[in-house]
């Protein structure tokens, strides 16, 4: 039976199969994928557009100049505030890509060392994607708010790169929305009569 790079019947990682899958379907039906990016000392990108160690790129065709989308590496150009500037993201730095239109994509675990914790020295700019052309689409939103999602447990079942992924549609519930105002202030309690009391909802 054959085995994968190492012998040990796992394969190859799927996540770059995966995120050029899914840049193929954002292309294909006229979407701008986005990917999330987890960042560190490997990672490079304009440091000035980073936030809490994360920084939302748009990686479509007509934002970037030679884009490649290697099995270790996204590689590609891009302008930020007007100037070119190289940018080079290991594979497995990717958290996520999806629809800048509609949300729909896939999550990935963090890399594996990742500080969970914000950076102290981040910069206070939110994260943007890479100025594109006159006409392009305006500035992303952080994928972890309201984006249906699939995300894939550990690269695989058991946590093992290079796993089948199983990836299960997650649908955001709807964004909340204020109570309506009461049509009349309330009028309070008179005096001597008894306290409301409050039932628990479970």
């Amino acid at each position: 039976m054959a085995t994968g790079p190492g012998g040990d019947n796992q394969g190859s990682p799927t996540r770059p199969y995966l995120l050029r899958a899914l840049h193929d379907w954002c292309t294909d039906n006229g979407f701008t994928p986005y990917i999330a990016v987890h960042v560190d000392a490997s990672v490079q990108v304009p440091a000035e557009y980073v936030k809490n160690n994360e920084i939302v790129l748009n990686v479509g065709f007509e934002a970037t100049s030679g884009l490649k989308l290697g099995n270790d590496f996204i590689e590609f150009k891009a302008r930020f505030g007007g100037a070119p500037r190289e940018i080079v993201v290991p594979v497995d730095h990717v958290v996520a890509i999806y629809a800048r239109e509609n949300g729909q994509g896939m999550a990935f675990p963090m890399p594996s060392g990742a500080d969970a914790s914000p950076a102290s020295a981040a910069s206070p700019t939110s994260s943007v994607m890479p100025a594109a052309p006159a006409g392009s689409a305006p500035k992303p939103r952080a994928p972890a708010r309201g984006l249906r999602l699939a995300r894939q447990g550990a690269d695989g079942p058991q946590g093992t790169e290079g796993s089948p992924a199983a990836p299960v549609p997650v649908r955001a519930a709807p964004a909340a929305t204020a109570p309506e105002p009461p049509s009349e202030p309330p009028t309070p309690p008179e005096p001597g009569s008894p306290r409301p009391s409050l039932k628990r909802v479970k």
